[in-house]
């Protein structure tokens, strides 16, 4: 039996926020109904290079139901009133008080039926002087100060992926998770309300308070503002290697046995992270100096006997190719799609991963 087996989770949704954490409540066994306008959830748009559809979609829809529903319209109104009437979790993610007017206040619904979990997310809470603002997830990561901290000295960049929607919906999976945890106790569901740029805020922290302390983070691209080495350095074959050193201990094993200079390990100027960092050009520079001498091969079998951590700098295409990854499969309109597993495996437990729903406007 599957975690959340049954319960049923109903999710007015959209984008990727909200879907991300309705896909993982799906993966653990729960009925996640999606309720889709009558041109479907606009994410379906994204893109096409998914067996034609859209990567985003395919990713954040397994396991779920769609159900499309005309919200406008008195039956659509009714339709997903019968819904919630029989749900023990509501997701939405429309614009804050877009359900409300609709006739569906979340906190409402919660104070009619105590059992009910609702969790709204929103760009920027239920009040406040930016409540009303639409919000999407490079809006939230330039809002933030994100983007401040990501990309060379030269300009602030968007991270890679949708970072601030994934942090949102896997802090709602998480608090709603506690809530029928709390549920199971008590009885008692909940209402929660998730804000895109209170989550990115919280991971925020430690520049925060780095800038609040007197020492405003600076861009510093693939190094590290606080660890020194910490950055990708070139071998002498042109191979680039991101190297970790997270210890004292650590830079004296790399001074020992990948420089062959084990006096740089006691050096006051390097002996210390702070003092690394305070020479950040120095430090570098020697460590730079190692590598020069030596192909990838070597430095990589140099660094894994000193212990030091190391990445290859990679593309998507040594993603697809990389022998770690682990894959799952899962059906769509268009036939299956392989794409990269859940991170939590279960031993013992085969996990099977449901379809991906087409737009249905008869439903």
């Amino acid at each position: 039996m599957l975690p959340l087996q049954g319960l049923t989770v109903v999710a007015v949704e959209q984008a990727v926020a909200a879907p991300f954490c309705t896909a993982r409540l799906a993966d653990a066994g729960a009925e996640v109904i999606k309720i889709e306008r009558p041109e479907g959830d606009f994410a379906r748009g994204y893109d096409a290079v998914a067996a034609g559809q859209s990567s985003y979609f395919v990713w954040l829809n397994r396991g779920k139901t769609s159900v499309t529903l005309d919200l406008g319209s008195e039956a659509g109104k009714a339709r997903l009133s019968d819904l919630i009437a029989g749900a023990d979790v509501l997701v939405q993610n429309l614009k804050r008080g877009a359900l409300a007017r609709l006739g569906f206040d979340p906190f409402a619904l919660r104070t009619a039926n105590p059992r009910l979990i609702t969790c709204s997310i929103t760009g920027y809470g239920e009040e406040g002087p930016f409540a009303d603002r639409k919000a999407y997830d490079l809006l939230i990561q330039a809002e933030s100060g994100l983007c401040s901290i990501t990309g060379g000295p030269g300009e602030p960049a968007r991270v890679g992926v949708s970072l601030v929607d994934i942090a949102t919906g896997a802090t709602a999976h998480a608090a709603i998770l506690e809530a029928l945890i709390r549920r199971g106790v008590t009885g008692e569901g909940a209402a929660i309300s998730v804000s895109m740029f209170d989550v990115m805020a919280d991971w925020l922290t430690v520049p925060l308070l780095n800038h609040e302390g007197g020492r405003t983070p600076q861009r510093v691209g693939m190094a590290h503002p606080s660890i020194a080495p910490y950055g990708i350095f070139t071998a002498k074959d042109g191979a680039q290697i991101l190297i970790s050193v997270q210890s004292d201990r650590e830079w004296r094993a790399l001074c020992a046995t990948f420089l062959g200079k084990p006096e740089l390990g006691l050096d006051p100027r390097f002996a210390t992270n702070v003092a690394r960092v305070a020479h950040r050009d120095e430090t570098d520079g020697a460590v730079a100096e190692g590598f020069a001498r030596m192909t990838e091969d070597e430095a990589t079998a140099a660094l894994l006997e000193a212990d030091v951590a190391l990445a290859a700098v990679n593309d998507m295409a040594g993603l697809s190719a990389h022998p770690h990854l682990r894959r799952i499969t899962v059906g769509t309109p268009n036939g299956p799609v392989s794409y990269p597993a859940p991170g939590p495996l279960w031993y013992g437990e085969d996990r099977a991963y449901g379809d991906v729903p087409a737009l249905n406007p008869s439903a």
